[in-house]
């Protein structure tokens, strides 16, 4: 991942934050006939190691999971996407100021790399189908759990399906959040994405820009 120093991200609690967020993580894997990838999602086990331990499953039917089984030393890719939003010139003062600028697009992202290994084991895979779920409806007022289907219907899923584990051995984080531009242009972009349209996902950015570029609530 190309990263200019200014956008880099290095602090662990904040990267595995992103990750828990965003638990659909985009597994790449490298084959004999190019690469794979696959949108899974994901728990994360920070206590393990140095990183932390990713977990996941994933469909028998999917040849992805062969591929790694087949090639246990490889390394694979799991890339976590934060938050993202178009930045428009109209939203910098240097536009006014010059008219010297272009558009451009703020992100969070984390990618992790390590060793993967595969884990037939029908007792993991029933532990991690259950943590992913509880994670997943934790605080929702009619929360559902495994334990809620027939327990001969959810044995024949977990047949259906193979575990995956990967040690986290690099991890990178880019918070792409207009740290470069003048601080009149920060303000300005944080300020545009309060007006837009989406404010979920544009609110998420303009904290980001407040937070990294130390610019005040306009």
């Amino acid at each position: 991942m190309y990263q200019p120093p200014h956008f880099i991200e290095t602090r662990t609690e904040v990267l595995h934050a992103l990750m828990r967020a965003h638990p659909l993580g985009l597994l790449v894997s490298n084959g004999p006939d190019g690469p794979a990838a696959d949108l899974i999602p994901f728990l994360l086990d920070a206590e393990v190691g140095a990183n932390g331990r990713l977990r996941a499953h994933m469909a028998r039917a999917n040849p992805h999971w062969r591929l790694i089984a087949d090639n246990p030393q490889a390394k694979v890719l799991v890339v976590f996407q934060g938050s993202d939003a178009y930045v428009t010139p109209s939203w910098y003062e240097t536009k006014r100021e010059t008219g010297k600028v272009v558009p451009t697009w703020n992100y969070a992202i984390v990618q992790v790399g390590g060793a993967a290994r595969i884990i037939e084991d029908g007792a993991w895979v029933a532990t991690q189908i259950g943590d992913l779920t509880r994670q997943q409806e934790n605080g929702r007022q009619e929360a559902w759990a495994v334990t809620d289907a027939p327990p001969a219907f959810i044995q024949a899923q977990i047949k259906g399906i193979v575990g995956l584990e990967i040690d986290i051995q690099t991890i990178h984080g880019k918070w792409k959040v207009s740290q470069n531009r003048p601080v009149a242009d920060r303000a300005g972009v944080a300020d545009g994405l309060d007006r837009e349209t989406d404010p979920e996902q544009s609110g998420d950015m303009a904290s980001l820009v407040r937070r990294y570029g130390g610019v005040e609530q306009g």
